[in-house]
């Protein structure tokens, strides 16, 4: 099968055999539906519906999922069910995940001061599929959301875990150029430093804030007088992600991507190269270099610098 996982039937047999069961027990919102959270969505989705404002405000019906999130940890709802069934996978090869889409029904709106409550169910797993990705499974689970006992929504969540597609290079094919920066009249300057192998941060020459990325103007003051500052081009790891899948032409995964931390304060997103994907941590020093891709492109990146 062209190094793809093996399927039986029996396998097959033994994913749908997960339908129905639970993904997630009864859980609790970890903070009662609320006025800030409220206004942090709006001000971010740009919604100014006088609906979510105001003594009878109500919550926007796409939050409904927000209510439930647990942040940057594990959800100690979730079942051994569910990671049993995403385990199963795992070892069969269709170790790649990606989130394909959500459905979601809206029963009754929420208001500020509702206490949430939730329960998951693996509602589907599907037979398995060809996508350009890989083969795989779609795995849908659905969430019933409750307010003070009430059912509120209704939120479909699915997956497709799949064994990502081996493409075959062609020979001899030209070598994919890396994608070009936008460069504009707010930020050319900065495009021109790059060239000179400068790294310039912007400055306000109103009240001294530096800025990175460039803006025609100042956050903190509103001046729209500035001039630049060359970076030292000592930072530290200030948080990255490694990027495995999907590929994009041009670009060879594994590797890491960096948010670095300049010694300015200022910080900047690039790679982080010269050291391993799989040693990058947070907190890591880094030093600016520049990398010539081709006779067009320079890119300022930061090798890694251990220790």
């Amino acid at each position: 099968m062209n190094g793809e996982p093996e399927v039986h039937e029996e396998f097959e047999a033994r994913l749908k055999a997960y339908e129905g069961r639970p993904a997630a027990a009864t859980g609790a919102g970890r903070d009662p539906v609320n006025e800030p959270m409220i206004r942090h969505w709006c001000e971010a989705m740009g919604d100014t519906n006088p609906a979510y404002t105001g003594p009878d405000a109500i919550a926007p019906p796409t939050m409904l999922q927000a209510w439930t999130m647990a942040g940057l940890s594990r959800r100690p709802e979730r079942t051994a069910a569910y990671d049993e069934l995403l385990g199963l996978l795992d070892e069969s090869g269709h170790d790649a995940v990606v989130a394909t889409d959500c459905e979601q029904e809206y029963l009754r709106p929420l208001r500020p001061g509702d206490e949430i409550t939730f329960d998951s169910v693996i509602e589907s797993v599907s037979e398995r599929k060809t996508t350009k990705l890989g083969a795989g499974y779609f795995v849908t689970t659905r969430t019933d959301i409750r307010a003070g006992g009430e059912l509120a929504g209704t939120h479909r969540f699915r997956i497709l875990k799949y064994a990502p597609a081996r493409r075959p290079k062609a020979l001899n094919a030209p070598k994919e150029r890396r994608p070009r920066p936008v460069v504009d009249r707010d930020n050319a300057g900065f495009w021109e430093g790059v060239a000179r192998h400068e790294l310039l941060i912007q400055r306000c020459t109103g009240c001294g804030t530096l800025r990175f990325p460039w803006l025609p103007g100042c956050n903190s003051c509103g001046s729209a007088e500035w001039d630049t500052v060359e970076a030292s081009g000592e930072g530290t790891v200030y948080s990255y992600v490694v990027m495995h899948h999907p590929p994009f032409p041009a670009f060879e995964p594994p590797y890491a991507v960096g948010l670095i931390e300049l010694a300015e304060g200022v910080r900047i997103i690039s790679n982080v190269v010269e050291v391993p994907y799989d040693k990058v941590r947070v907190g890591m020093p880094v030093r600016l270099c520049f990398r010539r891709y081709d006779d067009e492109l320079v890119l300022p990146v930061f090798q890694g610098v251990t220790r």
